[in-house]
């Protein structure tokens, strides 16, 4: 990871949640890469204190709690944290959320339903809420976590699709009313990315779902996590201080048309952009919800 040769957020804190596995371990790596103080947020059993140490070793500063912020008491003692230990908080990268298994809607158990309202909709709920008032305070920045999905109808997905629509729609309300503080507020919205959540054996994504995500795209593969850290890094930045309200897709062209054209792509546009940031929790699950 190392120390980035121009920095975006130095001095910044930033707090991560779901900051420990996938997307978020590549986001607090690279805010932490930009001079960030990271307080990277995850569930027991997701790896945060491994992300944080992986942090430290390269000199970037972080701090890690386990607390689920789709409580108020969670998020309350996460946003306490960034606090108590930096002095401010000036981000809050609202990341937290679930992809629950597929099954059509009369099939799917009324308990995943449940799962998908606490942390898709509850968690970016309580932790925002609970960073408002610090927010204010330095005029500062709320990301959340959107999807292309929250943009189109996905079989077998209705209510995760619909949960990352009520995300869109929250932060872009939260854009509007928070913008008189001197907040802004936007949404990235990831298309397929390699990560757990795409990987059938490893997540809860079918195979027939994880070849079309696959193929959708015009570059004729998945995004790496670190390509959409670059982009919350951007908005998080000051570079982007005309930008609020918006929903900024990282989705390899996927909304932008209805063929597969990626099977199409050559297979020098297949190919990834070399990292900067080393992942090791690319592929880890969630923790457990107390």
């Amino acid at each position: 990871m190392g120390t980035a040769s121009y920095q975006l957020l130095p001095g910044k804190v930033a707090l991560v949640t779901g900051g420990a596995a996938g997307i978020g371990e590549a986001i607090s790596k690279v805010f932490a890469r930009h001079g960030a103080h990271v307080v990277v947020n995850g569930l027991p059993g997701d790896p945060v204190q491994d992300v944080v140490r992986e942090i430290q070793a390269l000199r970037g500063s972080a701090i890690g709690i386990e607390a689920d912020v789709a409580t108020e008491v969670g998020a309350r003692s996460a946003v306490d944290l960034a606090i108590q230990t930096f002095g401010k908080l000036d981000i809050l990268i609202a990341n937290a959320g679930i992809f629950p298994e597929q099954h059509e809607i009369p099939e799917f158990p009324p308990e995943r339903f449940e799962e998908v309202l606490h942390s898709n909709i509850r968690g970016v709920f309580y932790s925002v809420r609970a960073a408002l008032p610090a927010l204010r305070d330095t005029r500062g920045v709320i990301l959340g976590a959107g999807s292309e999905a929250g943009l189109m109808g996905v079989s077998e997905a209705a209510t995760y699709a619909a949960s990352k629509g009520w995300v869109h729609a929250f932060i872009r309300s939260v854009a509007a009313e928070q913008s008189k503080y001197g907040i802004r507020a936007n949404v990235v919205a990831p298309g397929p990315i390699d990560t757990e959540m795409t990987r059938p054996t490893k997540g809860h994504m079918k195979v027939k779902t994880a070849l079309i995500e696959e193929r959708s795209p015009l570059f004729g593969r998945r995004g790496t996590p670190e390509e959409v850290a670059n982009m919350y890094l951007f908005l998080a930045s000051d570079l982007a201080s005309y930008c609020t309200g918006g929903i900024y897709m990282v989705d390899g062209g996927a909304t932008t048309t209805t063929v597969m054209s990626g099977v199409e792509a050559k297979s020098e546009a297949k190919q990834a952009p070399e990292g900067t940031v080393e992942l090791k929790h690319q592929y880890a699950g969630r923790g457990t919800l107390s």
